[in-house]
C-alpha cells in the first residue's frame, strides 16, 4: 500500500487461485466498489499491471503485480481548518479513532459553523500532509462525548460503511438515566420517526424506522440509574428517545425531558468501539473512560 499527500494506492501480487479473472472481478472481491472504478478511469486514477496501464477486462495471470491509484480527493473548500486539539486514541494509514468531547459537533451546522471534529480534522491533516476529505464513520451529538471513528480516504470510509450495513462495527455506551429501573436488562424495540412539530425532536411513530435498543443497569443510585447500552440499529437520538419512551429520560437531556439540576448536556458516552481493520481486516477494540463530568456525578454519589 502507498499513501501520501496526493493519492491513496493500493497494491496487490496476483495468486495461483486468483489467476484467470478479469481485473474487474479481482478487484470486485477486494471491496472496491463500482462506483471506485468509475472514479479511478474518469477523474484521474489509474490501474496498472506490471506498470503498465490496462483497463478493467485484462484478464490476469499468476505473479502479475496489480496497482490501482485513486485519484485525488475533492477537498470541500468552504470547511475552514481550526486549531483545536483532538485527543487520539489510535491513527495509521487508513484510520483515525479519537475521543470526541461534550459540546463540540461532530460536522458544522448553521446552529455551530465552527469549533467541530470536521473543522479539527481539516487542521490535523494540513499540518500531516493529508490531502484527503474528511470522511467520517462513526457520528456523535453535539452533546455525546466519547469515541468516534474516522476514515482517512474514500476507500476506507467505503469499507467501514459496508461493515456498518453488516452491523460489524457495534458500539457501546454508558448513560445515565432518571430513576431506577424496574429490570436490570431489557431490549427497547420501537420504531422512531422525525416528530412532526420539529425539524430536531424525534420520537417513537408506528410509522417510523425499526429502532432495536439492549440496556443493561450497572448500578442503581438515589435519583439515577447508570446504564450500559447497544445498539443493533443507529437512528438519531435513539438511545435519548427510547430511554424517554421508558419514563427514564437521561440526565441532562432537556429536548427529551431530562433533569438538568446536576448536569447540563446529556449523560451519555460512547464508551467502547469494535471493528475490523478496513484493510488489514484485523479486529480492533478501543475504550473511552467517563468524562470528568458524568465521573464527578458518581463520585458525589458515593461521597
Amino acid at each position: 500500500m502507498i499513501n501520501n499527500m496526493n493519492h491513496y494506492s493500493l497494491k496487490w501480487t496476483i495468486e495461483k487461485t486468483d489467476a484467470g479473472q478479469i481485473i474487474k472481478e479481482f478487484l470486485n472481491a477486494q471491496g472496491i466498489s463500482r462506483r471506485a472504478l468509475t472514479d479511478i478511469k474518469f477523474t484521474g486514477g489509474s490501474i496498472k499491471v506490471n506498470g503498465q496501464e490496462q483497463n478493467v477486462r485484462y484478464l490476469l495471470k499468476e505473479y502479475d503485480v496489480v496497482v490501482i491509484d485513486f485519484p485525488p480527493e475533492e477537498i470541500n473548500e468552504k470547511m475552514k481548518g481550526e486549531n483545536i486539539p483532538l485527543s487520539i486514541c489510535y491513527e495509521d494509514r487508513d484510520i483515525i479513532v479519537l475521543e470526541k468531547p461534550a459540546y463540540m459537533s461532530t460536522i458544522p451546522s448553521r446552529e455551530h459553523p465552527t469549533g467541530s471534529l470536521a473543522n479539527a480534522l481539516v487542521y490535523y491533516y494540513e499540518q500531516t500532509g493529508n490531502s484527503s476529505a474528511i470522511h467520517i464513520v462513526t457520528r456523535l451529538d453535539r452533546n455525546t462525548s466519547g469515541l468516534v471513528l474516522i476514515a482517512k480516504h474514500r476507500h476506507a470510509h467505503h469499507l467501514l460503511s459496508m461493515q456498518q450495513q453488516r452491523g460489524k462495527i457495534r458500539r457501546y455506551y454508558e448513560a445515565f438515566a432518571e430513576n431506577a429501573f424496574d429490570v436490570m436488562k431489557g431490549c427497547v424495540d420501537a420504531p422512531i420517526g422525525r416528530k412532526p412539530s420539529s425539524i430536531i425532536e424525534r420520537e417513537v411513530r408506528k410509522d417510523g424506522q425499526k429502532a432495536v435498543t439492549h440496556f443493561e443497569v450497572i448500578r442503581t443510585y438515589h435519583d439515577f440509574s447508570h446504564i450500559r447500552l447497544d445498539l443493533e440499529t443507529g437512528r438519531t437520538h435513539q438511545i435519548r428517545v427510547h430511554m424517554a419512551y421508558l419514563g427514564h429520560p437521561l440526565l441532562g437531556d432537556d429536548l427529551y425531558g431530562g433533569n438538568e439540576k446536576v448536569i447540563q448536556r446529556q449523560a451519555l458516552h460512547c464508551k467502547e468501539l469494535h471493528f475490523e481493520h478496513p484493510i488489514k481486516g484485523s479486529k480492533l477494540s478501543f475504550t473511552a473512560s467517563l468524562p470528568l463530568d458524568m465521573e464527578t456525578i458518581i463520585k458525589k454519589e458515593n461521597e
